[in-house]
Formats: C-alpha cells, structure tokens, sequence
C-alpha cells in the first residue's frame, strides 16, 4: 500500500511548467490595476455607446460611408471637380437609388400584407401534419409547469399583428435619415479640410506621419473590402433571381435584391432570407418538400461564396478571422440591432488597421 499510493498521487498531480513564485508581486499588481482602468473604461464606453445609439449609430455609418467612398472624391478632385459637387452627386445617386427600391417593394410588400389572413391559413394547413407533436408538447408543458395565462391567446395571433412591429422597427426614424445623409455631404466634401486639422492637433513629425498613413490604409483597405463584397453579392443576387424565376416564386427580381443586400451582414442576412424563402415558398407551393428546395439551394449556393469565394477574393485585400467578425456582429447587433450588424465587418477591419500600426506584428515563439 506505500508503494501504490505514491504511485497513485503523481498520476492525479498537476502538471507545472514553472512553479517558482514571483520575485516581485507589485508587478502582478500594477498589470491587474491596468487591467481594471481598462475595463471600467470599456464598460463606461459601451454605456456610451448603447444610450448615444440614436446620434452615434447615423453619424458613424456616414463616416464608414463616407471613408469608403473617400477614393471616389479623390478621382473627382483629380480630374478638377469640387469635392462638394462629387459629394452632393454621390447622395443624390444614393437617394435615388433608395428612393427606386422602396417603390419597387412597396407593391410586393402591399400585396402580401393584404393577403395576410390568406397566407397564415395556408401555412397552418401546411404544418397540420405537425399538430399532434405541437399537441404533445403543450400537454408536458401544462403537466410540468401548469396552465399559462398565454396559452389561449398564442394562436389567435394573426400575422398583421406581428408584421407591423417589425416594420416599425426595421424603419429607421426620418432624423437619424436625415442625420445620416447631413453627415455624409460634409464628411464627403469637407474631408480634405477635416484631415489637415486632425494632422495638425499631433505635434510630432511622426505622428502626423502614422495618422496619416493609418487613414490612407482604412480608405485602401475598406474600399478594396467593400468593392469586392458589392461585386460577389450582385452575382449572387442575379443567381438567386434567375433560381427564383426558375422555381415560379413571385416577384423574383424582389429576392435577388434581397439577397444582394442581406448577404452584407454574415451569417445573420442569409439565415433571414432563407427564411424568407420557407415562408413565400410555403404560401406559393402546394407541399412543403417543394417550399424547402429555394431555402436549401440558396443554403447550398451562400455556403459555397462563404467558404470558398469571398475568401479567395478578399483574403488577397484583406484578412478577416471568421471568430472576430462572429464576434463582432454579436456585439454591434446586441448594441445597434440591424444596422449595427452591417457596420460589423467594416468597423472590425477600421479597428485592425489601428491595431496593427500602433501594436506591430512581431515574430514570436512559444514555448512547445
């Protein structure tokens, strides 16, 4: 028994690199108070973040817009036009081409929201043959917990009740539009101005240099971003319209759009528009096998643009870890919903610019 339990103690021991205590513990302090500041600081800033989101969330999607579009306003300027003229013509082109997709959606969108009592009869009947098992489910409910007060009212729900909210939710407010569009015109047109004076607040020659050479990377690196995600998702759309045709969905021109400009958000924009297809797919066909082939082709078709051809074309401009942009659109869509998750990607390659000019990429072994 001496002999196994020793035997028995180093097998159940922790393993331990370097066991040695610290020579100085006011280090381990000083890191742990740095790391406190900087997280009250981060909380404090998403405090400010969450309750600014009705002014930061317009005037920060102008600046990304309007950094992307920076290159467009340099090209004018070249050829001897005003950047106040490129400006005005680029919103005006933007207000236009808003202004012609909400009037070919508004006869669709009017048409199905009509027919809403039609449509939710017809997807109950398609889901009848789950009846029992939703039955079944209510029964364990109700033995489990007891009777819900909400149980009666669920079903009566009818869809206009519920399509009314999220349109009131997606709309976003006439002043945060006309915020946006304010700060777009001036940082499009006063940008030249605007840099000179941020040049100017840093004493140092080199610093004025790295500012400036991080604001020419952000411009490089989102408009090369932006250009080449515009381009993979109008193919895309394209596809999606002509598959729409194919299959007799109504109004296909109206889904290749959609999936042109969900496919901007990852993950979250081409889960809402395969559920978009379920659902036409499920008023429009006779069988719910038929509704499921739209959904599981456009699963099929963005699996194969997100795994092998948007990473082909963009890791060439710019290398994005599919962890930080998951990351990163579960925190701008916690903390600005919708359109926060559109800013994801380009505020997540504005932030890797900054951090690798300020913390530069150092070869570092680790240990085996």
């Amino acid at each position: 028994m001496d002999y196994v339990r020793p035997k028995r103690e180093v097998r159940h021991s922790l393993v331990m690199s370097d066991s040695r205590p610290l020579e100085d513990t006011g280090v381990a302090w000083a890191s742990l108070s740095r790391a406190a500041t900087i997280g009250i600081f981060l909380l404090a800033f998403g405090t400010f973040l969450y309750f600014g989101r009705a002014i930061l969330l317009p005037i920060l999607s102008a600046i990304v817009v309007a950094t992307t579009l920076a290159p467009l306003v340099k090209f004018g300027r070249r050829r001897g036009v005003s950047s106040w003229i490129t400006a005005l013509l680029i919103v005006f082109l933007c207000l236009g081409v808003l202004s012609l997709a909400m009037t070919a959606m508004a006869g669709p969108v009017s048409e199905w929201i009509g027919r809403a009592p039609e449509i939710w009869a017809s997807i109950k009947q398609k889901f009848a043959v789950l009846e029992q098992p939703f039955a079944a489910a209510r029964q364990l409910q109700t033995a489990v917990f007891g009777e819900s007060s909400t149980a009666g009212t669920s079903a009566g729900v009818g869809l206009p009740s519920v399509v009314l909210p999220v349109v009131a939710f997606v709309t976003p407010a006439a002043g945060e539009l006309l915020l946006f569009f304010g700060t777009l015109i001036f940082c499009l047109g006063g940008q030249f101005e605007l840099r000179t004076r941020l040049v100017s607040l840093f004493a140092e020659r080199e610093a004025k240099l790295r500012f400036l050479k991080i604001m020419n990377d952000i411009e490089k690196n989102l408009a090369g971003y932006v250009a080449i995600v515009t381009m993979i998702n109008i193919a895309l759309g394209v596809v999606v319209a002509i598959g729409a045709f194919l299959l007799g969905l109504p109004n296909p021109a109206i889904f290749g759009v959609l999936a042109a400009l969900l496919n901007y958000v990852p993950y979250v924009g081409p889960a809402i528009m395969v559920v978009v297809l379920f659902g036409v797919g499920l008023v429009t066909f006779p069988s719910l096998s038929h509704a499921l082939i739209a959904p599981l082709g456009l699963i099929a078709l963005t699996t194969a643009e997100g795994h092998f051809i948007t990473p082909t074309l963009v890791g060439r401009h710019v290398t994005l870890n599919p962890l930080l942009i998951f990351i990163a659109l579960a925190f701008w869509t916690w903390m600005w919903g919708p359109l926060g998750a559109f800013l994801a990607a380009p505020l997540s390659i504005v932030g890797l610019v900054v951090f690798n000019h300020l913390f530069p990429h150092e070869d570092i072994r680790l240990p085996d």
